[in-house]
Order: C-alpha cells, then sequence, then structure tokens
C-alpha cells in the first residue's frame, strides 16, 4: 500500500482532499516530487512511497513535536535537500495545519518567506479543508496562498462549505429513487 493510500484511509476527507489538491495544481519543477508527506520519523515521503506495516510502526513510533529530534532530523533533512533541488525556482505550499507549531516551526525555520498557505484554511478544521480542498480541484481553482511568516493563521470559523455539485446531484439522485414522481 503506498503512503498516500493509507493516510487517505486513516484520515478520509481531509487527506482526499491534500492528495487531489496537490495532484491538480501543483507544477513541481525538473524530477522533483509535486508533493511530500510529513511523517514522524522519516522526514518527507512522496505519497507514492510504499509502506511496508514494519515501516508503518516505525514511523508511528514517534510523536510528531517540533522539539522531538526524531521527527526534526528527518524533516530538517530533507527540506534542507528539498531547497537545495529546487533552488530559487518555486515556493513550498503548506497544506497542513498551520494554526500548529509541530509543522510550521521546522518549515519556516528553512523555507522561510518561501512557505506559503492557503489563505482560505484560517479558522477551518482538518474536515473543512479537506472539503475545500476537493471543492477547489472539482472547480480547477487554485485557493489563494500567502506567506506563513508573519501571517494571522488562527481566526474566526468561515460560513459553512456550501455543498459540492458531486454531493447535490448525489442527492437529487437519492431523492428521485425515494420518489419517482
Amino acid at each position: 500500500m503506498t503512503l498516500g493510500e493509507l493516510f487517505t484511509f486513516v484520515s478520509g476527507l481531509y487527506f482526499r482532499g491534500k492528495l487531489a489538491y496537490a495532484r491538480a495544481f501543483s507544477t513541481p519543477p525538473f524530477d522533483v516530487s509535486g508533493s511530500f508527506v510529513i511523517t514522524a520519523s522519516a522526514g518527507l515521503l512522496a505519497p507514492e512511497t510504499v509502506v511496508t506495516l514494519e515501516r508503518l510502526r516505525e514511523m508511528a513510533a514517534n510523536d510528531i513535536d517540533a522539539g522531538e529530534p526524531r521527527y526534526r532530523a528527518p524533516l530538517d533533512r530533507d527540506c534542507h535537500l528539498l531547497l537545495e533541488r529546487l533552488g530559487g525556482v518555486c515556493d513550498i505550499v503548506l497544506l497542513g495545519s498551520i494554526a500548529t507549531s509541530k509543522y510550521v516551526e521546522p518549515l519556516l525555520q528553512i523555507f522561510q518567506d518561501r512557505l506559503l498557505f492557503p489563505m482560505e484554511f484560517v479558522g477551518r478544521g482538518d474536515m473543512s479543508r479537506g472539503g475545500l480542498m476537493l471543492r477547489s480541484v472539482e472547480g480547477g481553482k487554485e485557493l489563494v496562498y500567502a506567506p506563513v511568516l508573519n501571517a494571522i493563521r488562527r481566526g474566526p470559523k468561515p460560513p459553512k462549505l456550501v455543498p459540492s455539485a458531486i454531493r447535490r446531484s448525489k442527492s437529487a439522485f437519492e431523492s428521485a429513487a425515494r420518489d419517482p414522481e
């Protein structure tokens, strides 16, 4: 099983939204992957990375905490390598949580003002961000990015998302199936 499939199974809508969004809108240069998964002990891995049960256990045995060396050392290593490979060619977009330091702190130290996030994430929880990214892919419209550095990353909860076209058509189909006339 790939890391992307595994995380999609574990976190459902949220990770599915991340993967779909990254696949739709990332424009990586050269031979760099368009997206990476931040892991608890293996740094950055492409979602296509095949993971065994043993490898999963190794990764799960560690906390994702900005002060945890077993998390930070591999993450810092991979971020520095990525920065070196990218040179000055592109920015880095964080599709994870922007409200906590566990991702933001390590990434900001390395990527600085090149680290961006979707502004629409402010005030949203995981599931809402996942739904937002899926709707963005469905509509073919990329979200608006802002630098994480000095950004307001916490805010009031935005209004609920309007149901997606896929969900609306499914609801209409279910209604028609119940009441065919």
